[in-house]
């Protein structure tokens, strides 16, 4: 079972970063919406480093 969540984390984790790297590359990136996904990205990573 934990590597199966630790997969699930690894690539929601994955999305966030896709997800910012699409956003900052619009003209005119949602600074709003960027700083929730990195905050939201941050909070994955401290939980795949508590695992």
């Amino acid at each position: 079972m934990q590597t199966s969540h630790l997969t699930a984390l690894e690539a929601k984790h994955a999305t966030l970063d896709r997800r910012i790297s699409a956003e900052i590359k619009r003209p005119l990136p949602d600074q709003a919406l960027l700083a929730d996904l990195k905050r939201r990205k941050l909070r994955v990573k401290e939980e795949i480093a508590a695992i």
